[in-house]
C-alpha cells in the first residue's frame, strides 16, 4: 500500500499566511501541520508516499524532503490546478500505479491509529474505506450515508437537505478502481471532479465502500479557529520536557515542552507551552495552549491560545495577547497605552506599533 497526501490547495481562508506559506506547513506545537500526517503514515507501515503539490511546490520539497527523516520514501506530484480531490488522484495515477493506496487531505489533524482502517479495508475486501465522523453542521461538509453492515450506500457533497450527520474526514483507502470510476464523472457545479461523485460511482459499478468512525479527534485546519483549536489539542498530547535555563523569579507549571537554548527569565509559563529553540522570554506570561516557534523574543507580553512562529518579536504589549496566530518574521511592539485587548492574525514579516 501507498500513501498520497493532498498538499496543493491555496489556503485562501487563511491569507496572509498562506500568501507565504502552504498552509500544511503552518505549524502545530511547533511542527508542520503535514510532519504530524507524514508521523501517522509511517506509524501505519505505509514507506512510500506521494505529495500532491502546487504553486507552494518549493516550499514544501525544501520543509519537507526526500523523507529521510522519517525512513520513508517521498515523491513529489505537481498538480497545475486544482480541480478537485478526484482530479488529485488522477494526476498521482503513475505514481500509485496499481497499488491500493491511502490518501489524506494535508490539513487534517488527527490522533487515531490508521492501523484500524487499513485492517476494515482489507477484511471487507473494499472497493473504498472511508473515515467518518459524527457532526452537529454536516452541509458544510461531504456527508456518507450508512447500512447497519458497515458499509456506505451513498454520498452527496455539502447537500443543501439534512441526509446524514455522517462527514467524510479527508481520509480514504482506495483500490485500483477509483481509476475507471474517476473516468466515469463529470465536473460538479464548482467546475471539479468530486471525490465523492467518484466513490458513488463506484457504489453504482457493484463496489464495496466501507466505513471506520474517527476515534479520538479530528480537525479540518482550514480556518483560523480550528487551527488553534487543533494547536491545543496537540498541546494536550506533548510530554512534560525541558532543560532551559530560568531564574528563581521565575514559575513554571503544567506541561512544558522546550527545545535547545531556551532562557527564561522573571516569568510565568503555564502549560501545556511548547517552545522552540533559541527563544528568548524575560518579564512575560506565557500559556496555557501556546507555541513559541524558533528564534522569537517575548518581552513584557502575556499571551495564550496562541500561535507564533519563528523569529518574532512580541515587546511590551499592553494588554494579553490571545487567541492569535502571529507568522513569521513579525515585530510587534507597544507605543502608547490602549484600553482594549488584543488579537493578531499576523502574516510573514510585519511590523505592528500599538
Amino acid at each position: 500500500m501507498k500513501a498520497l497526501i493532498l498538499s496543493g490547495g491555496t489556503g485562501t481562508r487563511l491569507r496572509p499566511l498562506t500568501y507565504s506559506n502552504a498552509k500544511q506547513l503552518l505549524p502545530l506545537a511547533n511542527k508542520p501541520i503535514i510532519f504530524h500526517i507524514i508521523e501517522k503514515i509511517k506509524k501505519s507501515g505505509i514507506n512510500d508516499i506521494g505529495i500532491v503539490v502546487g504553486d507552494t511546490q518549493e516550499k514544501v520539497k525544501n520543509t519537507v524532503g526526500n523523507g529521510e527523516r522519517w525512513d520513508v520514501k517521498i515523491t513529489y506530484i505537481y498538480q497545475a490546478h486544482s480541480l478537485g480531490l478526484a482530479h488529485a488522484v488522477q494526476t498521482a495515477a503513475e505514481f500509485i500505479g496499481d497499488s491500493d493506496f491511502m490518501m489524506i487531505l494535508g490539513d487534517n489533524m488527527f490522533n487515531m491509529d490508521l492501523g484500524k482502517l487499513i485492517e476494515n479495508f482489507y477484511s471487507n475486501q473494499a472497493s473504498s474505506t472511508i473515515l467518518l465522523h459524527k457532526v452537529n453542521n454536516p452541509g458544510e461538509f461531504g456527508v456518507a450515508v450508512v447500512d447497519d453492515k458497515g458499509c456506505i450506500i451513498g454520498l452527496a457533497e455539502k447537500p443543501k437537505e439534512f441526509i446524514s450527520d455522517l462527514i467524510i474526514t479527508g481520509i480514504y483507502l482506495f483500490g485500483p478502481s477509483i481509476f475507471p470510476a474517476i473516468e466515469k464523472i463529470t465536473p460538479s457545479g464548482r467546475g471539479e471532479l468530486e471525490i465523492t461523485d467518484a466513490i458513488q460511482k463506484q457504489l453504482e459499478m457493484g463496489g464495496r465502500v466501507t466505513y471506520e468512525l474517527i476515534q479520538g479527534w479530528w480537525k479540518d485546519t482550514g480556518k483560523l479557529e480550528d487551527i488553534l483549536e487543533a494547536n491545543r489539542l496537540v498541546l494536550d498530547e506533548i510530554e512534560n520536557k525541558y532543560c532551559f535555563i530560568s531564574d528563581c523569579a521565575s514559575s513554571i507549571s503544567g506541561k512544558v515542552k522546550a527545545s535547545d537554548n531556551v532562557v527564561v527569565k522573571d516569568s510565568i509559563i503555564h502549560g501545556p507551552v511548547h517552545i522552540d529553540e533559541d527563544v528568548l522570554i524575560i518579564n512575560s506570561c506565557i500559556g496555557p495552549y501556546t507555541s513559541i516557534g524558533k528564534g522569537s523574543i517575548i518581552k513584557e507580553c502575556e499571551i495564550d491560545n496562541s500561535i507564533v512562529l519563528e523569529n518574532t518579536h512580541l515587546e511590551s504589549v499592553s494588554k494579553r495577547i490571545t487567541s492569535s496566530l502571529i507568522g513569521k518574521n513579525v515585530s510587534i511592539k507597544r507605543k502608547t497605552n490602549r484600553p482594549f485587548s488584543n488579537s493578531f492574525f499576523v502574516g510573514d514579516d510585519s511590523e505592528i506599533s500599538l
